[in-house]
């Protein structure tokens, strides 16, 4: 299925992915978390994780790339802070989700409301195959 965006759609969906991409692995949710609370150094950063210090960065970018975190330098230290609005956006686009699934949940309920007025044999001939008598299987 070929899925066709105008200019503005097109960009709100690869904001939208790089969101998300950047929330999926815990390390990045975590310096998310981190950085939400107080503005960290890249270095500082590094320390917590065991891992290198280069891959610390490379998570740094993912997030900047997707506008969750900014970075600025000061002296030789680049120094990360995080960006609530870019939550916020997260929050909403998550809420927007929900009311999506609410809405199909709720048009379920009403289809099997709908099925349980429906009553005896009728709606068990429906669901459930006929058994066949040993009669009938034999002959």
């Amino acid at each position: 299925m070929v899925v066709r965006y105008g200019g503005a759609e097109r960009d709100d969906a690869d904001r939208t992915d790089r969101l998300f991409h950047a929330l999926a692995d815990p390390t990045r949710r975590d310096i998310v978390r981190l950085v939400l609370g107080s503005e960290q150094s890249v270095s500082a950063l590094a320390e917590r994780y065991p891992m290198s210090f280069a891959a610390v960065q490379k998570h740094v970018a993912v997030l900047e790339r997707a506008e969750l975190v900014y970075k600025r330098r000061q002296g030789r230290q680049q120094l990360v802070r995080g960006d609530i609005e870019a939550l916020r956006t997260v929050n909403r686009l998550l809420d927007q989700y929900e009311a999506g699934w609410r809405s199909r949940v709720d048009q379920m309920d009403q289809i099997l409301a709908g099925s349980e007025t429906k009553t005896g044999i009728d709606a068990v001939a429906r669901v459930a195959p006929r058994r066949r008598t040993s009669k009938e299987e034999h002959s």
